[in-house]
């Protein structure tokens, strides 16, 4: 058993949970130190395992990572890939606007400002959505120096429609934002999308990006490999909205059918997609026409 795997499963899981390490230790029968100690990736005996997942309502299957992992709050999905992240080789993206850990700081600036508009107007529930915002923000920035110390490769498919969208809307896409944080938030979203352009101009290595012209598919997905496993990930929270409004269930599996699948998908869609400059070119007309209102 890989226990740096089950110890890393833990830790997601821990925060999943919304428990106090204090909680989980006492309901174990262990002590926070031990907690801890396990989810550094120290041997776990098979019967604390089963206690764990009975206490967290999961698998144990899940919790030793060979089934499916189900996460229902953002920050705890994005806890989980950035623990997947520290291991990535190739980061393989479809679809949406933007890949995130290739954004600039003005993004994450731009997206911090909106999350904090959102939590002083949720009234009564203003600390909670304060916490959360917080708490995922610190996770994104964690994931950008993950990737700036290993930079593994990022292939990512974006479509039309997308980015359309992003323009329009910009970051923080259709959350309630005044007029003045809207036209700041478009500013943002139209220079992330001239650095897109850039990217896929100038093919810089570790970077391909493509840009899909027919129909939007249904659903985002992104496959982490490194030289030992890989893993699918399909995810239903989107930093368009705040963590505190959204509402789902992302999955993670290694399962070999599913990443075959997806895999495949990919594929198809990578093969007719605009690459280099003809991309780089409609994406520049797209911004063009979001500039000038069109």
């Amino acid at each position: 058993m890989r226990f740096t795997e089950i110890g890393q499963q833990l830790r997601q899981y821990r925060l999943e949970s919304g428990l106090r390490a204090e909680e989980i230790a006492a309901r174990l029968g262990v002590s926070r130190a031990a907690l801890y100690r396990y989810e550094k990736g120290e041997v776990i005996k098979l019967d604390t395992i089963k206690r764990l997942a009975e206490l967290l309502k999961i698998s144990p299957l899940s919790l030793l990572g060979i089934g499916v992992e189900y996460i229902s709050r953002a920050a705890g999905y994005f806890e989980r890939v950035r623990v997947l992240e520290e291991t990535t080789d190739q980061i393989l993206q479809a679809f949406g606007p933007v890949s995130y850990l290739i954004t600039s700081d003005l993004f994450d600036q731009c997206l911090a400002e909106i999350y904090a508009d959102a939590a002083d107007a949720a009234g009564s529930d203003r600390a909670a959505w304060r916490a959360q915002g917080e708490q995922v923000l610190a996770v994104l920035a964690a994931r950008k120096r993950v990737y700036q110390q290993r930079r593994p490769s990022i292939i990512a498919i974006m479509t039309i429609a997308s980015v359309r969208r992003f323009l329009e809307l910009g970051v923080g896409g259709a959350m309630p934002m005044s007029e003045r944080m809207r036209a700041q938030a478009r500013t943002v979203a139209a220079t992330e999308c001239e650095n897109i352009a850039t990217i896929m101009e100038t093919e810089p290595m570790g970077v391909q990006l493509g840009l899909m012209t027919g129909a939007e598919p249904n659903g985002n997905f992104k496959i982490l490999r490194n030289r030992e496993r890989a893993y699918l990930a399909i995810n239903p929270f989107r930093l368009e909205a705040h963590p505190s409004a959204q509402t789902g269930v992302a999955m993670i599996t290694g399962a070999d059918e599913a990443l075959l699948m997806h895999q495949k998908v990919a594929e198809s869609h990578w093969r007719e997609a605009l690459k280099g400059a003809s991309a780089a070119a409609k994406v520049r007309e797209l911004v063009a026409a979001a500039r000038s209102g069109g």
